[in-house]
């Protein structure tokens, strides 16, 4: 059998998306060694810090070798799949895997098709035009007769064969390869990476290299001449071990890694002020059913939430300050002449804030479609990290939990956030008698940097008035 050459095969790295993404997850293998790809075909799926998206190759040939298991996470620029794109027949059954081989040099070149220009990239988003080749290791280069001198010092001091110091050669030992989120795990861990086995491409330590040096007794280190120390070596810290069948541990990444952090930064950024206000909203319940009936809205979703989302839109044409941003660095308040209404969505993967590009434009049967799209576009991981990004106000509807109220953070960059609790009979008092009514309670936080409380508390009651009596959705706009 003709043996395939290294030059016929191409590397496919992990696309950089352009968002200040540094990793993905591979969630899903479409093809498998063997496997015949055509140009643009999609190998596989990924999740980033923002979302699940699909991997198209940019070329043709035959799957060679996956680098990756599927759950493996991933650096931006790692070479995740082979192909051979010289025409051959697949390999043939019993042939041993790629991985098995003896490893050979990769091509230094990007892998893109000859003469199409074309670049590997995730759907909708380009590369960097920069190169991912690893710069030259710095650090003075030892001759090759200055070790052999040292070696054969070493031979004539023993009288003998050379000792395990000599052949070791520390003066020359090359610093292992690994990238700096690496070397803070193996710290975190107490792992000396030199007793790392790697086993990433050009010999770089992986997460999974450390934490399987963790899982298993460290390799003695080399054997060297005593010298006088000053002081005892400081142990390495203990690895932390759990009872696994008391405790689960999932480990954070992807959404819910990016949405933490997110959380945390808004937190401690913006000065947050909530207020709450409870509404009858029994006059919305019923105008709810009336549009399920009216034709303009045959096939769409028609839901409490359409209504308090044209409420809250209303709201800022009315109060226009709110719908704003804050410049650090120039320190300056940026108002916003269009709302990009943001729906918090609660996925497999985790919250989610896509939002409806200049919703206050839309009329309601066109805002009801919108709403429709965003919420099944969400439920099927299908998110694109474009339409997560630029949203100026948000609605979370915590209602649907049968919670009655919360004190949201606000989504980062933007100025307020409104809270939706569930909607329930309770007595009330209407037209001066204690009757059964629609009742929720609706929280609005939002940056004390960029609205003071009476701007607040304005926006807030046009919503609660808008809810209370929804004909003021035509005399207000």
């Amino acid at each position: 059998m003709t043996t395939m050459t290294e030059a016929s095969v191409r590397e496919f790295k992990m696309p950089d998306v352009g968002e200040g993404l540094t990793e993905a997850e591979i969630l899903k293998w479409f093809v498998q060694p063997g496997d015949t790809v055509t140009d643009g075909q999609v190998v596989c799926e990924v999740e980033t810090a923002k979302a699940a998206v699909e991997l198209p190759i940019p070329y043709d040939g035959v799957v060679r070798d996956l680098h990756f298991p599927e759950g493996t996470t991933v650096d931006v620029g790692t070479s995740i799949i082979a192909v051979d794109v010289s025409g051959g027949a697949a390999p043939e059954a019993g042939t041993a895997p790629a991985a098995e081989q003896p490893a050979a040099p990769r091509p230094a070149e990007e892998p893109k098709a000859e003469g199409s220009g074309r670049q590997p990239v995730l759907v909708g988003y380009g590369v960097a035009a920069s190169s991912t080749r690893r710069r030259p290791r710095k650090g003075p280069e030892v001759p090759v007769q200055q070790v052999s001198t040292a070696i054969q010092t070493e031979l004539n001091g023993h009288g003998g064969a050379p000792s395990a110091a000599a052949t070791a050669a520390p003066a020359v030992k090359e610093r292992p390869l690994a990238k700096p989120p690496v070397r803070k795990l193996a710290k975190d861990l107490g792992v000396d990476l030199t007793t790392v086995a790697p086993t990433g491409p050009d010999g770089i330590i992986t997460r999974d290299d450390v934490h399987a040096a963790v899982a298993q007794p460290q390799a003695p280190r080399p054997e060297v001449p005593a010298v006088p120390a000053t002081a005892a070596p400081a142990p390495a810290p203990a690895v932390v071990s759990y009872d696994t069948t008391r405790e689960t541990r999932i480990p954070v990444k992807g959404v819910r890694k990016a949405t933490a952090a997110a959380m945390v930064g808004s937190a401690f950024t913006a000065p947050h002020v909530t207020e709450f206000v409870t509404v009858d909203v029994t006059r919305t319940m019923k105008l709810v059913e009336e549009l399920k009936e009216d034709k303009e809205f045959a096939g769409l979703r028609v839901n409490p939430l359409l209504l308090i989302s044209k409420a809250l839109l209303v709201a800022i044409r009315r109060n226009p300050d709110v719908n704003a941003s804050w410049d650090e660095a120039a320190q300056e308040i940026v108002v916003k002449h269009y709302v990009n209404l943001g729906i918090a969505a609660a996925t497999p993967r985790g919250l989610i804030v896509p939002n409806i590009k200049d919703a206050h434009a839309k009329t309601l049967p066109r805002l009801a479609e919108s709403l429709g799209e965003l919420v099944s576009t969400a439920r099927d991981g299908k998110t694109s990290p474009a339409a997560m990004q630029g949203g100026t106000v948000t609605i979370t509807n915590v209602g649907v939990f049968g919670v009655d109220t919360g004190t949201p953070i606000l989504n980062p960059g933007e100025s307020a956030i409104l809270a939706v609790g569930a909607i329930k009979l309770q007595p009330w008092v209407h037209k001066g008698k204690v009757k059964p009514r629609q009742v929720t309670t609706l929280a609005l936080s939002f940056d004390h940097r960029l609205v003071d409380g009476e701007l607040g508390s304005k926006v807030l009651a046009d919503v609660a008035a808008i809810l209370e009596q929804p004909k003021r959705l035509i005399t207000w706009a």
